[in-house]
């Protein structure tokens, strides 16, 4: 092989990193002009680049809106004192924000997020990797963030952390199972007999270029919606941290970097779990249900659907903040007994109706 053969994946992957870190920085942006918005509030406005800023107008514009807080943000994770406290258990202490960040790095390298058309007339996806069971390849490694969450509270050696270790996971398991049955319906219409688009999101997402799968299997776009919730911890599930019972919950013990890596995961899971669901039941880069995609071939072809993929991104990512600060945290009992003797049961009914509804569609198109 190519010395280029090796490099250019390399590269595209640092890209891909890059963008992902971005993002993550400038939705914790988001979240506080959101918050900021809701409450009646100026928000972050103050933080400056020397540079940028003296730019007349533009540079007045960009520091109102907060551009650079995030820079400002992670120069202070980055420079703020190490404190460890003497009764943690050291190894997995340290260990543990770099599983609960992983997952999410590693998730994003199967999401297509855009297409293009080869040479031979066919559409293809914008992946780093294509394959075909994408969908498990995400579910098993991003299942893996909650050993980064159990391994702070424990390591913590201390009280408040560790039970909102054991919390955490207790939620994030009755949660997966209603979360992975509500997607097997949208598989078993992909890959319905005389579909040609398998069972990869790639193959999901072609399945969707006249009706959105919202429209057709809404209960598992509600139960899937529900369950990216409570898996990443965000209000009004956010059991793990709960600051008025908890104190902070399982980062209790953590600052400077190690609370920023923290911090920095739990927005990369909101980003991949908006992604799927953008994916999986809004039709991803296609654009409208009943509507063409107005993309034109070449490269501006894959910088459109880019760009659409995205902003559905960010309106999903819009729609996490604004539950977050509109809903009040439930009950722990609520969040369990939600999970399992409501969505639960109703992600199973749903299944079973959904192989009665396809089974009928193939036999009557045959």
């Amino acid at each position: 092989m190519d010395f280029l053969d090796y490099i250019i994946p390399i590269l595209y992957a640092l890209g891909m990193m890059v963008v992902f870190m971005t993002m993550c920085a400038y939705a914790v942006l988001a979240e506080r002009k959101i918050c900021s918005l809701i409450q009646g509030r100026v928000g972050p406005n103050r933080a400056k680049i020397p540079i940028i800023s003296q730019i007349p107008i533009i540079g007045n514009i960009l520091t109102r809106l907060g551009i650079f807080h995030p820079a400002a943000d992670g120069l202070k994770f980055l420079f703020k004192e190490e404190i460890t406290p003497k009764h943690v258990r050291l190894t997995y202490y340290y260990l543990a924000p770099i599983i609960a960040l992983a997952p999410a790095l590693t998730t994003m390298v199967v999401l297509p997020f855009g297409r293009y058309i080869d040479t031979n007339g066919l559409v293809q996806p914008v992946v780093l990797a294509d394959i075909d069971v994408g969908i498990l390849f995400i579910l098993a490694v991003s299942s893996l963030g909650v050993y980064g969450i159990v391994l702070a509270g424990w390591a913590s050696n201390s009280k408040y952390p560790f039970l909102g270790s054991i919390r955490s996971t207790a939620q994030m398991i009755s949660y997966e199972l209603a979360m992975g049955l509500s997607i097997l319906p949208v598989f078993l219409w992909a890959a319905a007999p005389g579909s040609d688009y398998g069972l990869s999101l790639f193959g999901v997402v072609q399945s969707q270029k006249t009706l959105w799968l919202i429209l057709w299997q809404p209960i598992s776009a509600l139960i899937f919606l529900v369950a990216i919730f409570a898996e990443t911890n965000r209000l009004p599930f956010d059991m793990a941290e709960s600051e008025t019972d908890l104190v902070g919950g399982f980062h209790t013990e953590y600052g400077a970097f190690k609370f920023g890596m923290f911090f920095v995961a739990e927005y990369a899971h909101i980003i991949m779990g908006s992604a799927l669901f953008v994916l999986l039941f809004l039709g991803g880069w296609h654009f409208l249900p009943g509507i063409s995609d107005p993309w034109p071939a070449g490269f501006f072809g894959v910088i459109c659907s880019t760009l659409w993929f995205l902003l559905k991104i960010f309106l999903m990512i819009f729609f996490f903040i604004w539950m977050r600060w509109s809903m009040p945290r439930f009950r722990y009992d609520h969040v369990m007994h939600l999970g399992w003797k409501i969505l639960l049961p109703l992600a199973i009914v749903n299944f079973i109706f959904y192989i009665f509804v396809i089974a009928l569609i193939d036999k009557i198109s045959y």
